[in-house]
């Protein structure tokens, strides 16, 4: 079984828009969506839900008003400032350190767990899906991202599917490092600005600490060659293959607005035949075709 996990320095490169393009083309895949925190791929797969699964993780302190003695400990040792003189938690302020139920004096404080968001397996017109939601705020984005990625193993695993195409979170925190451990290749969406090459450069250097073999697609090329030039330069020197270059075309938007790949929206233009041309070129790079 492979995984592509599909990655970019920052958001709003095109990663989705590409991860769903791939999606139509690859033929038969299953489909993860590791963008938590602000998932979307579901937007343009309109996935029909047929398992819906809470996700636990984290607590916030519950202080019990019939055991507190009103010592005052937490309140002192809450760096958060997140009780109340009259020893009451601010949910809100609250990150879940577990710091004053490990200190009270009278084991007065609890620390449930909470409902943080929830996952799904779904079904789409490209296959299956397995894709979440995190509540506004909440954290362990890290957590629900690794649980998505087991859930869609074990799934491909039960329905004999080779292939799992992940569209990951931008940046290189938690999630993205969550999204990358034990994937088989990473393509990296960059755009052409002085930023999208700095964010590309931390992107490869994570996932080269990772060992996962990292490939590079260069979306809205067109919009400054001359940037473009040097990601390829970048690549190049660090012995990284450029699988394509998209140029810049509104029919994404378009598309998008439709709920529909590009491919599948305007198959016959430049962008969406330099796709399936990259498509191509992303199963002939080594990690994808090793057995």
């Amino acid at each position: 079984m492979k995984e592509l996990v599909i990655l970019s320095g920052k958001g709003g490169t095109g990663k989705t828009s590409l991860t769903a393009s791939f999606a139509a083309l690859a033929g038969g895949c299953l489909m993860c969506d590791a963008d938590v925190d602000a998932a979307d791929l579901h937007l343009l797969m309109q996935p029909q839900i047929r398992q819906t699964t809470d996700f636990q993780g984290g607590g916030v302190a519950v202080i019990d008003p019939s055991r507190c003695t009103a010592c005052g400990t937490c309140v002192d040792l809450c760096r958060w400032s997140a009780i109340s003189p009259d020893f009451v938690v601010d949910e809100i302020a609250c990150e879940g350190c577990g710091v004053c139920v490990d200190f009270c004096p009278a084991a007065a404080i609890d620390f449930p767990t909470k409902t943080c968001g929830q996952w799904f397996i779904s079904d789409t017109r490209f296959g299956p899906m397995v894709h979440a939601r995190l509540g506004i705020a909440e954290e362990n984005s890290g957590k629900l991202v690794t649980l998505v990625r087991k859930e869609a193993r074990q799934l491909a695993e039960a329905r004999g599917i080779d292939l799992i195409i992940t569209d990951g979170p931008p940046g290189v925190g938690c999630p993205v490092i969550a999204s990358v451990g034990g994937a088989t290749s990473v393509l990296i969406v960059a755009e052409p600005t002085v930023s999208g090459i700095h964010d590309m450069a931390r992107a490869i250097e994570l996932c080269r600490h990772f060992k996962v073999p990292v490939m590079v697609c260069i979306n809205k090329y067109d919009l400054n060659p001359q940037n473009s030039a040097k990601i390829e330069t970048m690549a190049r020197e660090g012995e990284l293959p450029v699988v394509g270059r998209v140029p810049f075309d509104p029919a994404f938007t378009r598309a998008m607005v439709q709920g529909r790949t590009l491919v599948e929206f305007d198959a016959k233009g430049d962008a969406a035949k330099q796709l399936k041309t990259i498509w191509q070129a992303i199963l002939q790079v080594p990690a994808m075709t090793a057995a």
